[in-house]
């Protein structure tokens, strides 16, 4: 049971910092940070 335990916390872990590296990827180009802008620009 413990081992299950630590099996699901490292996955919560890896989903973790795979979610953070994709939106850092996401936000090194300049192209999607205008698009972004300009959406929530949209919204006002």
């Amino acid at each position: 049971m413990m081992q299950r335990q630590r099996l699901m916390h490292a996955a919560a872990w890896l989903a973790a910092v795979a979610t953070l590296l994709g939106i850092f990827g996401l936000y090194i180009q300049p192209d999607f940070l205008v698009v972004l802008a300009n959406q929530v620009w949209a919204c006002f």
